[in-house]
């Protein structure tokens, strides 16, 4: 079970606390997302990390984007809130395969928004998913395997893409070694 500062037990009380918020239960969030009570139940205390289509599901149905859920060490200094990430205080997401997504952006508010995403070997989203915007990917590392709608394109270091967010998406790395993706997506809609 991870510790309670860690991004994956911040990630639990965040939904718990927002879906309470809502005024919703277990039931109705499970139905409006499409997911299990138990899942969402295991989630949220930290017995299961949430698929990236699954949190896409939670953060549509709260009404709120994924950005929402990326927590991190701490505050900048005032004078960098807004126009600075340093490395060590990038808000992350952790997923059930091992991705990694770092939020980049320093302004929620922005019209776009950047993220790191870091895919061990053999991971990737299992399913598709989608949501609102525009994305633009960039493969700094490694390789990915990217499917949009029918199309299947496999993607190495430096090979970039792009792509309309509302058609259902997944991507996967079929290397030996991490993949470092450099996304960027607007509206910020993840």
């Amino acid at each position: 079970m991870p510790q309670d500062d860690s991004p994956a037990a911040i990630l639990g009380d965040r939904i718990r606390g927002l879906r309470k918020r809502r005024g919703m239960t277990l039931a109705d969030l499970a139905a409006k997302s499409r997911l299990s009570p138990g899942y969402i139940s295991q989630i949220e205390r930290d017995l299961a990390q949430p698929s990236i289509p699954a949190l896409v599901a939670l953060a549509a149905s709260l009404d709120v984007t994924v950005q929402w859920f990326f927590s991190g060490p701490g505050e900048p200094p005032a004078e960098e809130r807004g126009y600075v990430v340093r490395a060590r205080n990038r808000l992350r997401i952790d997923y059930d395969t091992g991705i990694v997504d770092e939020l980049l952006t320093p302004k929620l508010s922005a019209q776009v928004e950047m993220i790191l995403c870091r895919l061990p070997p053999g991971s990737g989203a299992k399913e598709a998913y989608s949501h609102k915007g525009d994305e633009v990917g960039f493969v700094m590392a490694g390789e990915m395997e990217l499917w949009v709608g029918d199309r299947h394109f496999h993607l190495h270091t430096g090979d970039s893409c792009s792509f309309a967010s509302t058609e259902p998406h997944r991507y996967r790395n079929p290397g030996a070694v991490e993949a470092v993706i450099l996304w960027a997506i607007s509206p910020p809609a993840f």
